[in-house]
């Protein structure tokens, strides 16, 4: 039985070190996100909302290269929680369609449901990179977006892009250290 929470326990570090605790994404993200708030200043709506939805196109790439960069080690292919994090990162995708429905009808409203998109994607790595940190950035991400699309009614678009950019690189430095110490 020890030799089998041991491989877990390895299996759990190399995700850790292969991918920097998830920092390099939420760098990246944030970034993506934090142009987008600052195009939305200038730009319709409709156009902003577009860019929104789809600035994850650019900032995936930057996040590979710079999970490269930051990471000290590779997951073995052989790691039994490779799949599985292979299918947590690709699971906000299923979003698309709501996405897509939200655009049609308010588009006014998608940095929050991508606030609220992201809450939901990062509470299954709070387990995979054993820490709470990402229960609170999900509860910092989705509730803060929800409270400034509450009190900030018709000036919370531009608004929740950059409270979801400044929360990822918040909550980015002390993954990076968490991921770092282990």
């Amino acid at each position: 039985m020890e030799p089998i929470k041991w491989q877990f326990e390895n299996a759990f570090e190399q995700v850790r070190a292969s991918s920097s605790g998830g920092a390099p994404f939420l760098i990246s993200y944030g970034l993506t996100f934090f142009i987008t708030a600052l195009l939305s200043l200038f730009l319709p709506l409709n156009i902003s909302a577009m860019i929104a939805m789809f600035q994850g196109g650019a900032a995936l790439p930057l996040a590979f290269w710079m999970e490269k960069k930051m990471s000290t080690d590779r997951m073995s292919p052989d790691n039994p929680l490779n799949q599985l994090s292979m299918q947590m990162a690709i699971s906000q995708a299923l979003g698309l369609p709501a996405m897509i429905a939200m655009y049609s009808v308010a588009p006014e409203l998608i940095p929050l449901l991508l606030a609220s998109l992201g809450g939901v994607h990062f509470m299954p790595y709070a387990w995979l990179h054993r820490t709470r940190l990402y229960i609170w950035l999900a509860a910092a991400v989705a509730g803060g977006a929800f409270l400034l699309q509450i009190f900030l009614a018709a000036n919370e678009f531009t608004v929740i892009l950059f409270w979801i950019s400044i929360t990822y690189w918040v909550a980015a430095v002390p993954i990076y250290r968490n991921a770092k110490q282990r």
